[in-house]
């Protein structure tokens, strides 16, 4: 499937001076590959592969046994968020094994949006653990599911375990409006750090 976004305009304006590059993570089957395309201008980067029977011993299907190809490497991703501001969309695989990936892929981030799943919200502490651990900030993006159960967002911060000033915010990884608001929440959270080092 094509991007809702993705176009012929494959240069970057020459208006464009800042780019950035943001990872797209969460836990198996969040929604991830499903974002980068939504919101990439270019056609995204996929690398998808079937899954295989080999892997229904170590992944969880739990919910989501429809589910037949998964992320083996990053989904890749262009986004220009104004005439000044372009964002590299990294998106990682959400599997444990391909941790020492996501560890290179932390290089050079500016920062991250996890995406959530409030029936698996546990598995995003592994997510949200290994961004810490190397100092990525993030925002988390609560990916809305057809049937999922919908919690207020005090329920999710304590859930989460997030401290008061990491964004929280619900997207629909489908619909690019809403991808492109947790996008730009993330942004200007990222900017705000920013602003404090340098105060």
């Amino acid at each position: 499937m094509g991007s809702a976004l993705a176009s012929d305009h494959v240069h970057l304006p020459d208006t464009v001076r800042t780019a950035a590059k943001i990872l797209i993570v969460g836990h198996f089957a969040v929604g991830k590959t499903t974002f980068v395309g939504t919101l990439s201008e270019i056609r995204p980067l996929r690398t998808e592969e079937t899954m295989t029977q080999a892997g229904a011993l170590v992944d969880d299907l739990a919910g989501i046994e429809g589910k037949s190809t998964t992320t083996v490497a990053m989904d890749f991703g262009r986004l220009t968020l104004s005439e000044r501001l372009v964002l590299y969309l990294f998106g990682a695989p959400g599997q444990k094994r391909f941790t020492q990936l996501w560890k290179d892929m932390t290089y050079g981030a500016l920062g991250a949006l996890v995406l959530a799943d409030t029936r698996r919200l546990d598995q995003s502490f592994d997510v949200m653990g290994l961004l810490e651990e190397h100092d990525v900030p993030y925002a988390v993006a609560v990916n809305h599911f057809d049937g999922a159960p919908s919690f207020p967002d005090d329920e999710i911060r304590e859930a989460l375990d997030l401290l008061p000033e990491t964004p929280l915010v619900t997207c629909d990884a489908r619909d690019a409006e809403s991808s492109t608001m947790a996008l730009i929440c993330l942004v200007q959270y990222l900017q705000t750090r920013i602003a404090q080092e340098h105060a």
